[in-house]
């Protein structure tokens, strides 16, 4: 059963059409989403988490359409979200400001306390679940905005840049979570790695200018890059590069690959 669904999605800010007349369906899994800069990855991120209206097109979020402001208020409580630069209070601990984010996501008061030391654990902050958030490191600060996305346990969580401050370990750690929340959830990752998206996703979205240049596997991008020349370090870095390459080239047929 899918958890998301976009039909002729447009997004326009002012003159640019961000996102052109998308149509994507998402079920249960990692769903990594990746582009160059400009390709419309944050614009389908702030209109799947409800924060953005579409210009045009529908969207699905488990089963409820989010243009409907009584089924959007649903969806939000079951929704988990990471956006590039995230809000918080800095004279805030961790655990209050978690906990915050739980009273907002309308989990009851009886499970909070639990909610916020169990999503604090998985993101590794334990022992500075008390402190300020102002005295954390920018990897810290990151791993609290994955605290929140999570503590509500969604049914469909949203990270946009997730791993953008932490260092190797971390996002080898952040990858083994990832995996773990996809057996459940609708987990969709914005991200510029490529090879966090091969460690960790089930499957690949690639935006180009509003639209799909790729649908598949991690697995078929790395095949499509180990038969290319094109450039890249890796065969998956090579498989992106001969995708986006492929999409541009006039008279090019663009399909879904599985």
């Amino acid at each position: 059963m899918s958890s998301l669904r976009v039909t002729g999605l447009r997004v326009r800010h002012r003159k640019t059409l961000a996102l052109d007349s998308l149509d994507l369906t998402l079920g249960t899994g990692v769903h990594g989403l990746l582009g160059p800069n400009g390709a419309g990855k944050t614009s389908l991120i702030r209109v799947l988490a409800t924060v953005a209206r579409p210009s045009g097109g529908r969207v699905e979020i488990l089963g409820q359409d989010s243009a409907d402001h009584r089924e959007r208020a649903g969806i939000r409580r079951r929704l988990g979200y990471l956006p590039q630069e995230f809000g918080y209070y800095p004279g805030f601990t961790v655990r209050e400001f978690v906990a915050y984010v739980a009273w907002l996501k309308e989990l009851p008061a009886d499970r909070t306390p639990a909610a916020v030391e169990r999503a604090v654990a998985r993101v590794g902050l334990t022992d500075r679940i008390d402190a300020k958030i102002r005295t954390l490191s920018g990897g810290m600060v990151r791993r609290v905005g994955i605290a929140q996305a999570i503590v509500n346990d969604p049914s469909v969580l949203l990270l946009d840049e997730p791993t953008a401050g932490l260092d190797p370990e971390q996002r080898v750690e952040f990858r083994a979570l990832l995996r773990e929340l996809g057996a459940s959830a609708t987990v969709v990752v914005s991200t510029h790695l490529v090879e966090d998206v091969a460690a960790a996703c089930t499957e690949v979205t690639l935006l180009d200018a509003g639209r799909i240049a790729y649908r598949g596997t991690p697995e078929t991008l790395t095949l499509l890059g180990e038969a290319s020349d094109g450039p890249g370090d890796h065969p998956i870095e090579r498989g992106y590069t001969t995708a986006l390459r492929a999409h541009r080239t006039p008279g090019t047929r663009r399909e879904t690959v599985r």
